[in-house]
């Protein structure tokens, strides 16, 4: 009867011991599902818009000179002639062109300059469904007086707003800009660029603060170089351009022969979580 009762007494024990490690990791199960769903709810997903090959399919994602024509505000008329892909790379050439009359575009610049300028067909706008989005690209500049080499975004229905992800006026600073910010007028941070000419990386996280604005971080080469704020961004459509204008912000007079403005590997995402 004693040796009945041990073993009966040991029976619960062991049984009690496995439940309780049974209870246990399930409670431990539990927890880490708990954390995976938290970080999936944390994690910005992307949606690739403009992939990295999109110089291979031009046609497909770019077209030739600005939305709205040939001219803006420089020297420089822009022209499908001056504009080439090969090897997954965009370039962009400036030569003299004589004399073929003024910009039809303020300032209305006497035309010293064939060049070439882009804009993309996906028209990006920050919304509550796609509150985030990155543009990112790798370029070679000009950086010498009269050059304006540009990678930016400017309202395609009215104007502003305007980011400017990287602008060279005339000189190696890379300039970044937004209008118009809150206090209604510009923001621009100044970065000076060793060698402009050999590949760096331009990259701009666009971003839904509230209502009507935005926040813009502009990274060089995977640095954060400055954050500002957007104003009346949000439900704009915006015209992404890749710009290679002449003289005017950028001094003049400008080259004496032919010069270039190469990009690749540019990409544009949008996210729905922030």
């Amino acid at each position: 009867m004693k040796n009945l009762t041990f073993v009966l007494i040991a029976f619960i024990v062991i049984t009690s011991f496995f439940a309780c490690r049974k209870d246990n990791a399930a409670t431990v199960n539990s927890a880490a599902n708990t954390s995976a769903s938290h970080l999936a709810t944390n994690t910005v997903s992307w949606v690739n818009v403009v992939p990295s090959t999109s110089f291979s399919s031009y046609s497909t994602y770019w077209n030739d000179l600005y939305p709205w024509g040939s001219d803006h505000n420089g020297s420089a008329r822009m022209r499908s002639q001056n504009i080439s892909v090969s090897g997954g790379v965009l370039t962009l050439t400036s030569a003299p062109s004589g004399s073929v009359g003024n910009s039809n575009k303020d300032p209305y610049l006497p035309i010293h300059y064939y060049s070439g300028t882009v804009y993309a067909k996906t028209v990006p706008v920050v919304t509550d469904s796609w509150p985030k989005w990155h543009f990112k690209g790798e370029f070679q500049c000009e950086s010498q007086t009269g050059t304006w080499p540009a990678f930016w975004v400017t309202g395609a229905d009215s104007w502003p707003p305007e980011s400017d992800f990287m602008e060279f006026k005339g000189s190696a600073t890379c300039w970044t800009n937004t209008y118009k910010n809150a206090s209604g007028g510009w923001s621009s941070v100044g970065t000076t660029i060793s060698s402009p000419g050999n590949w760096h990386t331009y990259s701009v996280y666009m971003t839904k603060t509230n209502a009507t604005d935005v926040s813009i971080e502009y990274w060089i080469d995977g640095v954060l170089k400055s954050t500002q704020t957007g104003a009346n961004f949000v439900g704009k459509n915006l015209n992404i351009i890749i710009d290679y204008q002449m003289e005017g912000s950028s001094g003049s007079p400008g080259p004496t022969g032919t010069t270039y403005m190469r990009a690749r590997n540019v990409i544009v995402e949008k996210s729905a979580t922030l």
